[in-house]
């Protein structure tokens, strides 16, 4: 292989924005999780975001399902944030979840209802059940997360994009910082704790921490209004789903189709291609459905998601690396409890050590980048599971601020202890 094409940069003094205590680089669903719950735990936080709004794939990828807060039997898994979330947009008229009591109903009518709002998934030939699992409007959602945000005194920045860790002088404390571009040029945010919430996993690898890296077929979802017909009567052959707003239906896929090749996701150059040739089925998508489908004759783009449907690429190797053969295993240090959104038989209790390594003592990883395999990943990257991690994570960067910095040092038990405390259910395999 030829070597690349390299040119020497001048060194430079690059200015010192601020120094804030907790430092989460990433406003999606884990990071906002992370910054709001560090802040009301009295942490000064910074929360640094690349796009103009909060809840990265929740929002701009318009994946607008929370998959799941159940165990597939209706006992709820996760509390806490998740659910602070979920009870704020339905007081805005933003989320529909099935009732309660079917949750775990194998009720065929209930089942069906469920599916078409998009809240039941997994193989034709599963024995499906009710979820206790949400649709939501994104917009709602962007707005909800701003709130929870600006109400627990975050320092928010927008529009800035976090280029490279800070590696410290000194070993043991792991990172000074991270360097942030944008179109003021280059500057450096100084933190005693980093979260990164980038959901890449930019930061750690940054920082030359260990992870894996799986290439994955992107998607676009988009969303038509001007359907006709009674949302009720969706049948699974259709392919959308039925949103909280009237007339309007979401395309989780974007396209019945798929590119051609796994895309590298940390790749400028993969990426370009998925952006292009995502679109493309989706404009073919469209026209399809208003030619095939007579609810379809009038439909309208309202809106075609500004973020890739990308839930996997780089995977930190942490502490411990949570296989499928830890399902239905629980572990001293768990601070969040998961089911999958596909099989109703599987809940992973995610532990502490998977959120850090000693590469970098003072750096947390919170979001799906988190550290596990192929198979568990399928069930920890859901947005439900995100924030739980997100939470823990915040609540434990607190914790390490009178640690010494350190994410190891922190007492796990006090960490659980909170986390109960704020609503987190972690108590699912002690009863």
């Amino acid at each position: 292989m030829a070597q690349a094409e390299t040119i020497r940069e001048p060194s430079r003094e690059t200015p010192v924005l601020k120094r804030t205590g907790v430092l989460v680089v990433g406003g999606g669903a884990a990071g906002v999780s992370a910054a709001v719950a560090a802040a009301r735990e009295g942490a000064d936080v910074t929360l640094v975001e690349r796009y103009g709004s909060l809840g990265g794939l929740a929002t701009g990828g318009l994946i607008a399902l929370l998959l799941t807060l159940d165990d597939g039997r209706g006992v709820p898994v996760i509390g806490g944030l998740c659910q602070e979330t979920v009870d704020r947009l339905q007081r805005a008229g933003g989320a529909y979840h099935p009732p309660r009591e079917q949750w775990g109903s194998d009720d065929p009518a209930q089942v069906d209802d469920a599916f078409r709002w998009g809240l039941v998934w997994g193989g034709m030939r599963a024995s499906h059940r009710v979820r206790y699992s949400v649709a939501y409007d994104p917009e709602v959602m962007r707005q909800v997360l701003a709130e929870m945000v600006c109400e627990a005194g975050v320092d928010l920045i927008f529009h800035m994009w976090g280029a490279d860790a800070l590696r410290s002088d000194e070993p043991e404390k792991g990172l000074d910082g991270v360097l942030f571009q944008s179109k003021a040029g280059r500057t450096a945010i100084l933190a005693d704790v980093v979260i990164d919430a980038t959901g890449d996993g930019d930061v750690f690898a940054s920082a030359g921490c260990r992870f894996e890296l799986e290439r994955v077929h992107p998607w676009l979802w988009f969303r038509l209004g001007g359907v006709d017909g009674d949302p009720n009567e969706i049948d699974r052959s259709t392919g959308y789903f039925r949103t909280t707003n009237p007339g309007q239906v979401l395309l989780p896929w974007g396209s019945a189709a798929r590119i051609d090749r796994r895309i590298d996701a940390t790749d400028p150059r993969d990426l370009t291609f998925a952006e292009l040739e995502c679109r493309r089925l989706v404009m073919e998508e469209v026209e399809k459905l208003r030619a095939s489908r007579p609810e379809m004759a009038h439909a309208h783009i309202c809106n075609i998601a500004t973020q890739l449907g990308i839930t996997e690429s780089r995977r930190l190797v942490g502490e411990h690396v949570l296989t499928r053969d830890d399902v239905d295993h629980d572990f001293d240090d768990a601070i969040a409890i998961t089911g999958h959104w596909t099989k109703y038989a599987a809940v992973y209790a995610i532990p502490y050590r998977c959120l850090h390594t000693a590469a970098a003592p003072n750096l947390l990883a919170a979001g799906r980048h988190i550290s596990v395999d192929h198979r568990v990943h399928h069930a920890t990257k859901e947005i439900p599971a995100c924030m739980a991690v997100g939470e823990a994570a915040g609540i434990a960067a607190h914790l390490a601020l009178d640690a010494g910095a350190r994410a190891s040092a922190v007492d796990v038990q006090k960490l659980r202890a909170q986390l109960r405390a704020r609503g987190a259910l972690l108590d699912y395999f002690s009863g």
